[in-house]
Formats: structure tokens, C-alpha cells, sequence
């Protein structure tokens, strides 16, 4: 479910407030390899299936940077807002991956409204997100990200 705000004040007012939990995602192969044809990142561990079943997972695994842009995908999911000319990818304040991903595992993202910070170009809005494995005690990503929201 969208939480939606109407303008930033609304969002500047729920600092501290957790957005709820995205739907799962499975991660395929497909995805995997043409992430790794964007960013030329051809590390066996990830495209080689049959290599990677005698690897240390027992199979392929997604791209950290894979599971931490999903972020944008499951972001949309969780909130809206409106009254605002855009909202932008500001940055990265963190990440960590506790745990990796095997391909056709399922991921799901939860976030919460860390701060804001009011800039001559708009407000600067930090997230905290957790990215879940299903069925791992573990997150899969940790992350702190910034969202610029410009009037």
C-alpha cells in the first residue's frame, strides 16, 4: 500500500514514521545478467550458472548493487508525493549486504523516514531501508538513501 503525501510539509511531519513493506520480488537469472550487461560486471559468482553451482552458495547470486537499486522500484511501491516538480535520487548515505541473494530467492523492502533537511534546492529526505530475503535471518541490504524532493 502507497503511503501518499500531499507536499513536502507532510513529509517533513512524518520524520520517524515507517512506510510499511513492499510486495516480494523474485530475482531471476535474466535480471541478473542484464545488470551485469549494464554495468559490465561479468563476475562468475553472477552469470555463470553452471560454475557457480560449485561455488560457495550453490548457485548464482544477484549483484549487491542489484539488490540496492531495487530501492527505486520498491521506493515507488511505498510513497508518493505530490505538490512537487520532481523527486530525485540525492545519494547514498550507507549500505551494507549482510547476506547475498540467490537467484529465484524473493526480496521485499521496508523504509522509514529518518530526517529531512531543508536545501536551497529542495528538501533532502533520508530513508532507512532493509532489504529482507525470504526465509533469512539476515537482511540481504541495509541502506540509507536521500531523496531530493524539489518544490
Amino acid at each position: 500500500m502507497v503511503t501518499s503525501f500531499t507536499g513536502v510539509d507532510e513529509v517533513v511531519k512524518a520524520v520517524g514514521t515507517s512506510l510499511g513493506e513492499s510486495e516480494w520480488l523474485e530475482i531471476t537469472q535474466e535480471q541478473v545478467n542484464q545488470f551485469a550487461e549494464a554495468t559490465g560486471d561479468h563476475q562468475w559468482i553472477h552469470v555463470d550458472v553452471e560454475r557457480a553451482t560449485k561455488g560457495p552458495y550453490g548457485g548464482t547470486i544477484a549483484h549487491g548493487y542489484l539488490t540496492l537499486s531495487l530501492i527505486a522500484r520498491f521506493g515507488d511501491e511505498l510513497f508518493s508525493v505530490s505538490g512537487v516538480t520532481a523527486k530525485l535520487n540525492y545519494g547514498v548515505n550507507k549500505v551494507r549486504f549482510p547476506t547475498p541473494v540467490p537467484v529465484g530467492s524473493r526480496v521485499r523492502a521496508g523504509a522509514s523516514i529518518a530526517n529531512t533537511a531543508e536545501t536551497p534546492a529542495g528538501i533532502q529526505v533520508s530513508l532507512n531501508w532493509v532489504i529482507e530475503l525470504e526465509g533469512s535471518a539476515k537482511p540481504a541490504c541495509v541502506a540509507e538513501t536521500v531523496v531530493l524532493l524539489v518544490p
